[in-house]
């Protein structure tokens, strides 16, 4: 049996909402919420983070215990964070 390591899309897409969920947790806990807090979660990236995001959006949200998750073209004050292959994220995250 020979293992086939071809990196889909639909995987490479799935790997980059997992960094995304990697950063927002590292956002919480540099934030000093605690682990059941409810937030409100606005990211910003490029094309491949918003498809990736939106095609991903209720892994993020029940991952990270977001209760709304909202795509921005710009954030007052955001995190920045790097994902995937040296993307770059903004997010804000609010406890509601």
């Amino acid at each position: 049996m020979i293992l086939d390591t071809t990196v889909t899309p639909e995987l490479a897409a799935e790997g980059l909402a997992r960094d995304v969920v990697r950063a927002v947790q590292q956002a919480r806990r540099d934030a000093g919420l605690e682990v059941s807090d409810r937030i409100s979660l606005q990211l910003a990236g490029d094309e491949a983070v918003r498809a990736a995001v939106e095609a991903h959006a209720e892994l993020i949200k029940n991952e990270t215990l977001a209760t709304n998750l909202d795509l921005a073209d710009g954030l007052d004050d955001p995190t920045m964070a790097v994902v995937g292959n040296h993307q770059r994220i903004a997010l804000t995250l609010r406890v509601i």
